[in-house]
């Protein structure tokens, strides 16, 4: 069974006994009984973001790893990974399949903005949690509207206003262009971009936005060029995000390019775009980069490294997706340990908002979980990092909004 067609993946988490609300007898939702957990996902496994199902594998591959080494109390937790090509029907049309003729317990890191507001409202009347979705968009970090879902990564206004504040602080007279895509999460990402430029708002020269079924960008590109900008937010999903970089070299325009952490990966974003053309391209960042040597000796860095070649050696060691599938896995996985025999969906949720001040291994330093009942995005802070060719290296301090 491909990944193009409904992909299942059993496993089983390895716990120590207890630190979350266990009764002894179990207590359980649909999904749940005292033998298997059932997730559900959709991924992009074909379309237009089809390099972020770099994601969904990785997470399958950590499942796998963790169902050898045993499981919670003989319980199977089966990942339901469906593809929905990064189309939002798609995406209901599976979603709904998942919780109302598979059962599952809950929905774990569906990947992008559009499918996860396509079921968001579906699944909190159903009070089924949606939890870490691949996603930055603010809507996550809503639990008075929507208390049956959560956040993952920094948000988009987050991001949008650092790079807005580093611009402001290095380039202060920058010319500044900006490509978003045509839907929320860029919408999100250019009002944090502007909210974070404030007065110095009009140094924006030109602005554009793309359709993820668009073929290319160059006519946005060559337009950028035109106005006479000299920085580029270039707020791009992989593929289009590998073509802006690509056509401004074709064009032997230079600009500081910013690229946001969603495609920053080496692998899938600046191999195809040409590594010589992505340096000194900058991001922010709070994963450790694969291809970093300071983390050469780093024991999460290793840990991971073994992981790939055990369990995800037919992926590319380059590529950061393969560093987030694993680290959302590693969430995921938390909030089952913690849950102990108490399967509901309810304590799923209480369990989730209880990771704070968590330390995962390939987290940045000084970069932890931090959730609330109130706050329900984990990751809130990033690192400034520069591409040299091969390699993010990191500058600065860990910044918040």
């Amino acid at each position: 069974m491909t990944y193009l067609q409904r992909m299942l993946v059993g496993a089983t988490l390895w716990v120590a006994a207890g630190t979350g609300a266990a009764i002894a007898a179990g207590s359980y939702d649909s999904g749940a009984t005292d033998s298997v957990i059932k997730l559900g996902q959709t991924m992009p496994y074909s379309g237009p973001a089809s390099a972020y199902s770099a994601i969904g594998r990785a997470e399958a591959a950590y499942f796998k790893m963790l169902n050898d080494k045993g499981g919670i109390n003989g319980r199977k937790v089966e990942l339901l990974s469906m593809d929905d090509a990064y189309s939002p029907a798609k995406t209901v049309e599976q979603v709904r399949r998942l919780a109302e003729s598979d059962e599952v317990l809950a929905m774990f890191s569906i990947l992008g903005t559009g499918p996860n507001i396509a079921v968001q409202k579906y699944l909190n009347l159903k009070k089924i949690p949606q939890l870490f979705p691949f996603s930055g968009a603010s809507r996550w970090n809503d639990a008075a509207h929507f208390p049956w879902s959560t956040g993952s990564q920094p948000t988009y206004r987050t991001e949008g206003k650092i790079y807005a504040k580093w611009i402001l602080a290095n380039k202060p007279g920058a010319r500044i262009a900006v490509i978003t895509p045509a839907e929320e999460a860029g919408r999100d990402y250019l009002a944090g971009f502007k909210e974070g430029l404030g007065e110095h708002v009009d140094q924006i020269v030109s602005e554009a936005v793309y359709e993820s079924t668009d073929p290319t960008v160059d006519s946005q590109i060559v337009k950028f060029k035109a106005a006479g900008a000299d920085v580029l937010f270039n707020e791009c999903t992989p593929k289009f995000a590998a073509q802006v970089i690509k056509k401004a070299a074709e064009l032997g325009w230079k600009p500081q390019i910013i690229l946001p952490a969603v495609s920053n990966s080496v692998g899938s974003v600046l191999k195809p775009a040409g590594l010589e053309n992505a340096v000194g391209i900058v991001t922010g960042a709070y994963l450790k980069d694969p291809g970093d040597p300071r983390w050469a000796d780093d024991p999460g860095m290793q840990q991971w490294r073994s992981w790939m070649k055990t369990y995800n050696a037919g992926a590319d060691p380059a590529d950061i997706f393969n560093v987030s599938g694993y680290t959302f896995a590693q969430m995921m996985e938390l909030v089952l340990r913690r849950s102990g025999d108490d399967l509901t969906r309810a304590n799923l949720m209480k369990q989730a908002e209880s990771l704070d001040g968590v330390e995962l291994p390939m987290l940045l330093p000084g970069i932890k979980l931090q959730m609330s009942p109130d706050q329900r995005t984990p990751i809130r802070q990033l690192q400034m990092a520069r591409f040299n060719g091969t390699s993010w290296e990191l500058f600065g301090d860990v910044l918040n909004e």
